[in-house]
């Protein structure tokens, strides 16, 4: 099935989760990672579990720290 991925068109099996995803993409310290799925935040609970459709848009999103002085 296809499916976006940071903007790029990816053919990918069919059902897969949002956890085999992030392995599959090799996402740098996964564990910061937020996801987002068709514009709505995925609960970080249900990765393993929650399975993408035909069509998705994912996107891998990191929170940056840091301030000024």
């Amino acid at each position: 099935m296809k499916i976006t991925v940071a903007g790029e068109t990816k053919e990918v099996k069919e059902g897969i989760t949002i956890a085999e995803l992030i392995e599959l993409e090799k996402v740098e310290t996964p564990e910061y990672v937020t996801v987002s799925v068709n514009e709505s935040f995925a609960d970080k609970n249900t990765y393993a579990t929650q399975a993408l459709k035909e069509g998705d848009t994912v996107e891998f999103l990191y929170c940056m720290g840091g301030g000024a002085r």
